[in-house]
């Protein structure tokens, strides 16, 4: 970075718009002895021999998120899946970290990381700067045990989470790989009967799923929705369950993100008397499917590869929407393109060009909202009216609002479905 060559930023028309990197992050090159030095260290000559380089040229190391912070605290374990969110004009990524140990007296052990553990908290959320590389700790969980021990040895490493600007700190998140071990463990002691949990009689299981051709274990995964019960929508993070030995769905649990509620976990038990299908089962009708299954083929035979995506079971009322993405990549492209999606409710499955579209098969109605069809029509006939208008057609101008009025009318009506 801050060589004598402006770098590519991002392509405008027919031209390209070269930016110059103006960060504090990055090890600053020097004069010749340290150019000499980083010569050496990258096993490449050119820092030496080519007249780009200055003396305010600058090396970042480390630039891939997950190595960055583990170089400034390798003692902490962090979450599989960093997020990235824009605040006051900047990019940030947001990383998940926790304190474990497998040593905690009378604690059930859970595999995590690749190794067994028995104790683990969320301790601090880490925000990186996407442009400076920048890394900041900041304490969700002053209380740890384990973490006062690191934030004596490092006191300057660790900020209060009060020292989080508002702008980053709405957009925290409940962490997926801890919500991944609390629902396995719960998955087991959510029987409360003892002789019913001593015998093992109503364990649960992650159910599966099909992702691109592999069978898989379902992921945690965040939606926007409204409980059974509440009014107003809440953003969460959820994961079905079903019997050890059975397919079908009987409960899901959800972790509350939003800051009123944040942290907050919640468990809805299904009716056991009421078959509510589980994802393997949804995924077997996709499969079995015969107009589904002809698309598939047709695509596979005109050299496209055929992606899966994660199948999302919405809770809606006392069932669920099952929604599965379908991409299309061709050969020799690493870009897959959205074609279909796969709608199912209840006994009704439908694949769709369009999520509307696959919704309004499966239920028979339309979703509430504007249509965009009408929106464009609606348009039209006002440039229509203002010509008339211009022309001086009076009678003209007058048909032509009265169609409006109509398509306005019947626009309004479809926003107030449902």
């Amino acid at each position: 970075m801050c060589t004598k060559t402006p770098e590519f930023d991002y392509p405008m028309g027919d031209k390209n718009v070269y930016t110059t990197y103006e960060g504090k992050g990055g090890v600053r090159i020097g004069g010749f002895l340290g150019r000499l030095a980083f010569a050496w260290r990258f096993s490449d000559l050119k820092l030496v021999l080519s007249g780009y380089i200055t003396s305010e040229t600058r090396v970042l190391f480390h630039r891939r998120v997950p190595e960055r912070v583990r170089t400034v605290a390798p003692f902490l374990e962090y979450d599989h899946d960093p997020y990235v969110v824009l605040a006051d004009g900047r990019l940030f990524w947001f990383i998940d970290s926790y304190t474990t140990t497998d040593m905690f007296p009378y604690s059930e052990p859970v595999e995590f990381g690749g190794r067994r553990i028995n104790y683990i908290r969320n301790s601090c959320k880490v925000v990186v700067d996407a442009y400076d590389g920048k890394v900041r700790f900041y304490v969700v969980d002053p209380d740890d045990p384990l973490l006062k021990v690191y934030r004596r040895a490092f006191p300057e490493l660790f900020l209060p989470i009060s020292d989080m600007p508002p702008s980053l700190r709405e957009h925290l998140r409940y962490p997926l790989d801890l919500f991944s071990v609390q629902a396995r463990i719960y998955s087991l002691y959510h029987m409360e009967d003892p002789q019913v949990f001593y015998n093992q009689e109503d364990l649960w299981a992650v159910p599966y799923e099909i992702y691109e051709e592999e069978r898989q274990e379902m992921v945690p995964y965040y939606v926007f929705m409204r409980l059974p019960g509440e009014e107003g929508q809440g953003f969460l993070l959820m994961l079905p369950f079903t019997p050890k030995s059975k397919p079908n769905m009987v409960a899901w649990m959800g972790a509350h993100c939003d800051p009123d509620r944040y942290g907050e976990l919640v468990v809805y038990k299904l009716p056991k008397e009421k078959l509510i299908y589980g994802p393997m089962q949804v995924e077997a009708r996709i499969d079995q499917d015969p107009e589904i299954s002809r698309e598939f083929t047709l695509w596979g035979q005109k050299g496209s590869s055929v992606i899966r995506g994660n199948l999302l079971a919405i809770p809606v009322g006392r069932s669920f929407i099952y929604v599965e993405p379908v991409y299309l990549q061709a050969t020799g492209s690493k870009m897959p393109e959205l074609k279909r999606v796969i709608v199912a409710v209840g006994d009704e499955l439908a694949m769709r060009p369009t999520l509307r579209e696959a919704l309004e098969a499966v239920t028979g109605a339309r979703p509430a909202g504007p249509r965009p069809e009408l929106a464009r029509k609606a348009l039209l006939i006002y440039e229509g009216a203002l010509k008339k208008l211009k022309q001086g057609d009076w009678a003209g101008y007058g048909e032509k609002m009265e169609e409006l009025g109509k398509v306005l009318r019947e626009l309004a009506g479809s926003q107030e479905m449902h």
